[in-house]
């Protein structure tokens, strides 16, 4: 009888050890969406450091970073840039633009 009872003991008092060391089986999380690199609120002059984003940037839009002002405008983003284009900037371009930054990693 005594070993019954210890051997209750000893069950009872492993069980919440286990339950402690037992791996949650709460489901998954879906895998969050990736973050874009790059948005069209980062700083011009981060994207062009970036070579591929570089490419984008100049493909995109006419060659920027070779624009005569870049020096005064490359530390805005392209949404702060661009009312101040005179349309040169515009919304089907930025459209491509943050299409293309997207899908570099």
């Amino acid at each position: 009888m005594k070993s019954i009872v210890l051997a209750a003991v000893v069950l009872a008092s492993a069980a919440p050890l286990a339950a402690q060391s037992a791996p949650s089986a709460a489901p998954v999380a879906a895998a969050a969406t990736p973050i874009a690199k790059f948005t069209l609120d980062t700083p011009i002059e981060t994207i062009a450091a970036d070579p591929a984003a570089k490419k984008v940037l100049d493909a995109d839009l006419n060659n920027i970073t070779a624009h005569p002002m870049y020096d005064q405008f490359k530390s805005m983003s392209l949404s702060q840039v661009q009312p101040l284009s005179g349309g040169a900037l515009t919304d089907e371009a930025l459209v491509k633009v943050k299409a293309d930054l997207a899908v570099l990693k």
